[in-house]
């Protein structure tokens, strides 16, 4: 199949909507390699494109400290997601994104306030790795600034940097003479308020006129707080409607598509409520790597019952060494609330059981690739198979789920079919 740039994908959903026919494209979190296959199997199965949003925490260049997904730079993050799609013989659309790249995106610039100078470079290093591997779209993201906490960045100073960003990875993509991408931006940082129509309308307006003073293109989408957020394992924001229906208006005014953060764990009426607010894309990501570790909880308990059969002789530790790791990695403290993002490891290794189990839930997924943790899934796996199941496509069915969930509420079914057709 001849692959569409992701920008006439955007502008095909924004043509849908003007025929009654519209929907919302998701922006799947690559959190595993099974992630990626479930994800690409849903998108052969039914004809739409995804879109794989890799944060610099969970891909990265090496030299700038890699990434905790399967230890994936930008590099063997395309490989390994072509693999997949050698593998399953796919043939449909889908786009590797940078989520949230820029300065003091991976926690470590950020913890070390690093200065803005700094920062800037290697945001640009980490971009410069994403054009080389082919990424499709970029999302420039100056708005997690460690000097500016609990403040809203001042709009003149996210415009700047968004433009100076954009013109970089504009001139390095023309050196390299690769073919256009997109671009992702945003207002401010996305934190489950709402982003008022009027500072949107105006960010738009200023960057429209930067951008077209150096003959740079306009991005592809343009993020919008519409009200959601996640925490723990849960959305604990509130979808607001109406603000969602004016900021989409807004954007498709400009020929840029709305795209919504924190879309993780939402119930079926918000879900569908994206159709007729005209979202134009949603991004989910934690909620996949939960999905994942809950499979594989799953699967030790079935374990257990065959080793009380006496089918099987050892069981893996799985579900024990999951923990551990999960709470040692300390990357739950970005989801949870209150006075629990300040617990010291040992005060939770040697306390409250169901606050461990809370964090094997949350953070499971950071630890895929921990040695120790694969060591024991491939152990499961083993025990498992010896008595005909099969633990790896249960896995990826399991996080196949959710995403069907969203995939159809959203109206993606044939989207990629209706899509080539406006354009015929």
């Amino acid at each position: 199949m001849d692959k569409l740039p992701i920008k006439t994908v955007v502008q095909g959903l924004l043509d849908l909507q003007a025929t009654g026919d519209s929907a919302t494209i998701l922006g799947v979190g690559p959190m595993s390699k099974n992630c990626v296959q479930a994800t690409l199997e849903l998108s052969q199965e039914d004809d739409y494109p995804v879109m794989f949003i890799a944060s610099r925490n969970q891909v990265d260049a090496d030299a700038l400290g890699g990434g905790y997904v399967n230890g994936w730079n930008q590099f063997t993050f395309a490989q390994a997601v072509a693999e997949v799609a050698e593998e399953i013989k796919y043939d449909n659309l889908y786009y590797l994104c940078r989520d949230h790249g820029g300065p003091w995106q991976r926690d470590k610039e950020r913890n070390d306030h690093l200065p803005v100078d700094e920062a800037m470079e290697l945001g640009k290093k980490s971009y410069i790795a994403d054009i080389e591997a082919g990424f499709d779209l970029l999302m420039i993201d100056p708005t997690k600034d460690p000097f500016e906490i609990g403040k809203v960045i001042p709009l003149d100073v996210v415009l700047k940097r968004t433009v100076e960003l954009i013109e970089f990875c504009e001139q390095e993509r023309k050196a390299r003479h690769l073919p256009e991408i997109g671009y992702e931006v945003g207002t401010e940082e996305t934190n489950g308020g709402l982003t008022s129509t009027e500072t949107y309308e105006t960010f738009i307006i200023q960057l429209r006129e930067e951008l077209n003073k150096r003959q740079l293109p306009m991005p592809t989408f343009i993020v919008g707080q519409t009200g959601t957020l996640t925490r723990k394992t849960e959305q604990v924001g509130h979808f607001n409607f109406k603000n969602a229906v004016d900021l989409s208006q807004m954007a498709k005014k400009y020929g840029v598509g709305l795209k919504e953060h924190n879309g993780d764990y939402l119930d079926d009426v918000t879900l569908l409520e994206h159709i007729p607010s005209h979202v134009t894309a949603t991004n989910v990501a934690p909620q996949y790597g939960t999905e994942e570790t809950r499979a594989y909880l799953n699967l030790a308990k079935v374990e257990a019952k065959l080793v009380e059969y006496g089918l099987v002789k050892e069981a893996s530790n799985i579900r024990e060494v999951l923990l551990v790791h999960a709470i040692k990695s300390e990357r739950w403290r970005k989801w949870m609330v209150g006075d629990q993002t300040k617990l010291t490891v040992d005060e939770i290794l040697k306390g409250d059981k169901e606050l461990q189990e809370e964090i094997l839930d949350i953070a499971g997924h950071y630890t895929f690739n921990d040695d120790e943790v694969k060591a024991e899934i491939d152990k499961l796996y083993a025990n498992l198979s010896a008595h005909d199941i099969d633990g790896k496509r249960y896995v990826i069915d399991h996080i196949k789920r959710p995403i069907r969930d969203y995939a159809e509420c959203y109206n993606l079914k044939g989207v990629t079919n209706r899509i080539r057709n406006l354009s015929k």
